[in-house]
């Protein structure tokens, strides 16, 4: 996976067009573009969306490969996956994939509302275990861009609640990892009483207990 090192300046970077010239006119009469606003932590990028509106009704780009290349994110699709929740207060994670199979994610919920977390478990790294929350609702459209290096989960916060989300490789069970989402070392202050959450989920090691590899299923 390349791994790029320019990251988001400013709150909302601008995006040049990059496109095939006979369409560039176009897509800018449109103006269908994205927004791309940093987090506290360095990788993890809000990209939000910028809907273009006439007599027809609503369009917005919800992913662009050029787009997410010029901010120097992984642009790369491996699946695209659906998660639905019929319960509010659902956990699922927090996941990620070991090296070679490490995998970024793009996340965004198409129904309800959800409360998206990122860790960063990059041992090296000088916010190594802390966390970033973003709100994603359907009525937003909201996205989260979580890197390679990140721990990803998320709470539901309304009941019948949906999640679409890009990943940039493919599905591996050999490279998966975990963390406790109620690990003391993350301190995630979760906005509801946990209702339901796999047994899988419930049982990833304590970072305290798992120096040999963060989040190696036992």
């Amino acid at each position: 996976m390349r791994k790029r090192s320019a990251t988001p300046q400013s709150r909302y970077a601008a995006i040049p067009l990059r496109c095939n010239p006979r369409i560039r006119g176009l897509l800018r009469r449109e103006v269908l573009v994205m927004r791309f606003a940093a987090t506290e932590l360095s990788g993890p990028v809000v990209v939000e969306l910028e809907p273009h509106t006439d007599e027809r009704g609503t369009f917005a780009r919800l992913f662009c490969r050029e787009e997410f290349d010029v901010q120097g994110l992984d642009p790369a699709v491996a699946q695209v996956n659906l998660a639905s929740s019929a319960r509010a207060g659902t956990v699922r994670g927090l996941h990620y994939q070991a090296e070679p199979m490490a995998e970024s994610k793009l996340v965004r919920c198409v129904r309800g509302s959800l409360f998206d977390v990122a860790v960063d478990v990059r041992p090296a790294s000088p916010t190594y275990l802390r966390h970033v929350v973003v709100e994603l609702t359907a009525r937003s459209l909201r996205a989260l861009y979580v890197p390679t290096g990140f721990a990803h989960g998320y709470q539901t916060c309304a009941d019948d609640t949906e999640i679409l989300y890009l990943t940039s490789q493919l599905y591996s069970p050999r490279h998966e990892r975990g963390l406790r989402h109620d690990d003391p070392a993350l301190a995630i202050s979760w906005p509801l009483p946990v209702s339901v959450i796999s047994d899988k989920d419930a049982r990833w090691p304590l970072v305290v207990d798992d120096h040999a590899e963060l989040g190696q299923a036992r």
